[in-house]
């Protein structure tokens, strides 16, 4: 019998707390929490994995010595900062929710290194979103056009500096209000918490500096709406999301936190439907601006005696 994929979770709030659910109703065949990690002096990962009767770490190397195959990122920008490519050098394949932190050049490009060197996998799966098979089809072709638009209810953009330099009267907003016009990388760094979907996007298409965000606060909407534009050679197509919010966070939408179930449930698995693979050449040949693999995200083939081969994936919908 194969064993268990042995699972680490980055991160102690709402997306943390789904998985152990989840996990704890047997919902997740496959899979074997060993550890949680939180920054140090967070009561509420420590709550967590009291509640589920799990290891709490608060530094890396605690978190490497748990010997986990893999490393859910349910956290923040920094947690991928501070520890992405130290994991990956570990030969510990990440999740990464957090994906706006990948807007850092720098730091991607350092973290590809690192699962290359190891052999480990740099997972990024579709997030709130849908489509993106279909956007990396489009891009083998040929893309001039990619968008994004991220609207939700004025509440979800409460608390994010940026927006409260702007002076927009969240609370009394009567009608629809454009917060952020521009490309998806000057954008991004703007919403840690609210647009990673739009790097998502951005890492699977055509680049962050050719990729359009517009976000939107919209007091009309009871659902967090994404409508993906893209247009070239292929045609155009459009789809639009509405998803609807967790009950105890606002800024996290249910299609995100399922996301994270499929992929842990897709690493687990020795199955999965769809397209195997599109070369960098293929799908970002304009943007010039990542050497990685595009892959589907939601079944995954993952063998750990392949590893070495597989190298960094950016994974769809």
């Amino acid at each position: 019998m194969k064993r268990p994929l042995r699972v680490a979770l980055l991160g102690g709030g709402t997306i943390a707390r789904l998985v152990l659910r989840e996990l704890h109703a047997g919902r997740l065949p496959g899979v074997e929490v060993v550890a949680l990690a939180g920054r140090v002096g967070s009561a509420r990962a420590a709550a967590l994995a009291r509640e589920f009767g799990l290891r709490y770490v608060e530094e890396r190397k605690a978190l490497i010595a748990a010997q986990p195959d893999a490393i859910l990122e349910a956290a923040s920008h920094g947690a991928i900062r501070d520890h992405l490519v130290a994991l990956l050098d570990a030969g510990i394949s990440v999740v990464v929710l957090s994906a706006g932190a990948l807007v850092d050049d720098d730091l991607r490009r350092a973290a590809e290194e690192a699962a290359r060197r190891s052999g480990a996998l740099l997972y990024v799966p579709s997030g709130g979103i849908g489509g993106l098979d279909a956007l990396k089809a489009a891009c083998a072709a040929g893309v001039d056009e990619v968008s994004i638009q991220v609207a939700k209810p004025p509440a979800a953009w409460k608390g994010i500096p940026y927006v409260e330099a702007l002076g927009v009267p969240l609370d009394r907003l009567e009608r629809a209000q454009i917060l952020f016009e521009g490309t998806a990388r000057a954008g991004i760094p703007h919403f840690p918490q609210n647009v990673n979907i739009a790097a998502v996007l951005s890492l699977a298409g055509i680049g962050l500096d050719r990729t359009l965000l517009k976000v939107v606060a919209d007091p009309a909407l009871a659902a967090n709406t994404h409508t993906i534009h893209v247009a070239g050679r292929t045609g155009r197509f459009t789809v639009v999301l509405e998803n609807l919010p967790t009950p105890d966070n606002p800024k996290t939408s249910w299609l995100a936190c399922f996301s994270a179930l499929a992929a842990l449930s897709a690493l687990a698995s020795r199955t999965r439907f769809g397209p195997r693979r599109q070369s960098t050449a293929q799908g970002v040949a304009n943007a010039r601006e990542m050497p990685v693999r595009l892959h589907r995200g939601l079944c995954h083939l993952h063998r750990r005696d392949s590893r070495r081969s597989e190298g960094p994936e950016w994974q769809g919908s």
